[in-house]
């Protein structure tokens, strides 16, 4: 065919090629998807200060390492209260005509999904001296640090952030370290992602593999094997308190040795794992793990057993009857949002 030894020919009956194929393999399917998908109910669109961050998220290369998605399967409850949809993507728009936002869903899970970061982990202390250095707060973390998104100084301006950092982590610098606003700026876009509740009437969609649950042995009744408190603590309160219950000095209180959690009333400890806590100038503000994670009451009991018994602690145990009170004491009591 002359088209062969027509070099302008060949390019441009290529170039007609390639630009068919995509108009109709990415052009149009987008714009279709743009047009037809429309956000759940309750979603919020991006603050400026979140957009920021999100632009932050991207040049910083964390979507290499970290998804936005909950899949179908049961392996992904840990990310998420239900898989993810469509509608949960729909205020990820274009920026212009020649830029897409791009919906950060990420294909490799080298750290984990954050989809719905923002309710398992929404305090800004932790992502703050996570950044700095993730083995802080997790010693095994293979994530790279992101000390550039700090400053070290003499002394902190008014309207600092100041981050708790260790003096083993500090590499020899003296000083205090404070959070730029881009580091502030990429905590407040992980703490914007949570998963949308859908509206009322519609079902969750299903998480498939389910995992049957073991009964327990016959000669216990029937009863449901006890829930493992450690297992509990670890996904919920080690990431702050730590695995040897000693918290960090100046970002997160010791739960060894602990008065609340030695007082065999617990009512204050049960408030505080329901509602949250921030009374200690000298700590970070506690999220309302319990809440937020939708902790049961033997989940709770659980987790509360395993910090009354572990570290050398040796307080009484708690009842499940006894959470169940106390969470509808601490419910009734919890603060107007």
């Amino acid at each position: 065919m002359s088209i062969f030894h027509d070099h302008k020919k060949l390019f441009t009956a290529a170039s007609l090629l390639f630009g068919t194929l995509t108009l109709f393999v990415a052009v149009i399917p987008s714009l279709y998807n743009q047009k037809n998908s429309v956000p759940l109910y309750g979603a919020i669109p991006l603050t400026e200060a979140q957009e920021a961050g999100r632009q932050i998220y991207i040049s910083n290369g964390c979507v290499g390492c970290h998804t936005q998605q909950v899949r179908n399967v049961d392996m992904d409850k840990t990310w998420g209260k239900r898989p993810g949809i469509a509608a949960d993507y729909a205020l990820s728009t274009r920026k212009s005509i020649w830029q897409n936002a791009g919906t950060l869903m990420g294909t490799e899970r080298t750290g984990p999904d954050l989809t719905n970061i923002g309710e398992r982990q929404p305090s800004q202390d932790w992502h703050l001296v996570h950044l700095y250095n993730p083995r802080i707060v997790t010693p095994q973390s293979i994530m790279a640090p992101y000390p550039w998104l700090f400053e070290v100084k003499d002394k902190a301006a008014k309207g600092d952030v100041k981050v708790a950092v260790p003096e083993a982590f500090m590499k020899g610098q003296k000083g205090i370290v404070v959070a730029t606003q881009d580091g502030l700026n990429l905590v407040a876009y992980l703490q914007s992602l949570k998963q949308v509740k859908l509206p009322d009437g519609m079902p969750d969609p299903k998480f498939l593999y389910k995992k049957e649950k073991k009964e327990a042995m016959a000669v216990a009744g029937g009863a449901e094997p006890e829930l493992n408190g450690s297992d509990l603590y670890a996904a919920n309160c080690m990431a702050c308190h730590q695995q040897n219950g000693e918290g960090l000095a100046g970002a997160f209180p010791p739960l060894k040795g602990s008065k609340v959690v030695l007082n065999d009333d617990s009512e204050i400890m049960v408030a505080i794992i329901m509602n949250g806590y921030n009374a200690q100038e000298q700590y970070g503000v506690m999220p309302a793990v319990g809440t937020n994670a939708g902790l049961t009451a033997e989940e709770v009991a659980a987790i509360m057993n395993h910090e009354k018994t572990s570290w050398g602690n040796d307080a009484k145990k708690v009842t499940v009857d006894q959470v169940k009170k106390l969470m509808e004491l601490a419910k009734a009591t919890a603060p107007v949002q």
